[in-house]
C-alpha cells in the first residue's frame, strides 16, 4: 500500500438502511477510487471500512452525511483501520 492511503471504518446511523445506502456508498466509493466494504448491522446503522488517498477519504465522510435519496444521517463515526485489513476492491457485504 502506498503511503498516501490511509483507511478508515466509518459507522453510520439514521435511516440509512432500506434506502439503497450500500449501493450508493459503493458507487461513490468506486467514483472515488476507493477500496473496501459496506454492510447493514442489525441495529439499523450501517458500517463502512475506506480506503484509499486521504483527500477520497475526507470526500466520502462528508458526502455519508447526505447518503442516497431517502436517507437522514444523524451520525457518522470514524476510527482508523490498520492497512493490512484492507480489501483491493469495494464490495458490499451481506
Amino acid at each position: 500500500m502506498a503511503d498516501d492511503r490511509k483507511a478508515a471504518l466509518v459507522h453510520i446511523s439514521g435511516r440509512v438502511q432500506g434506502v439503497s445506502f450500500r449501493i450508493w456508498t459503493r458507487t461513490q466509493a468506486q467514483r472515488l477510487g476507493l477500496t473496501g466494504w459496506v454492510r447493514n448491522e442489525a441495529d439499523g446503522s450501517v458500517t463502512a471500512l475506506i480506503a484509499g488517498p486521504d483527500g477520497a477519504i475526507a470526500t466520502m465522510l462528508k458526502q455519508f452525511w447526505n447518503g442516497p435519496i431517502g436517507a437522514s444521517v444523524s451520525s457518522v463515526e470514524t476510527e482508523p483501520v490498520p492497512p493490512g485489513l484492507i480489501p483491493s476492491e469495494f464490495v458490499i457485504k451481506t
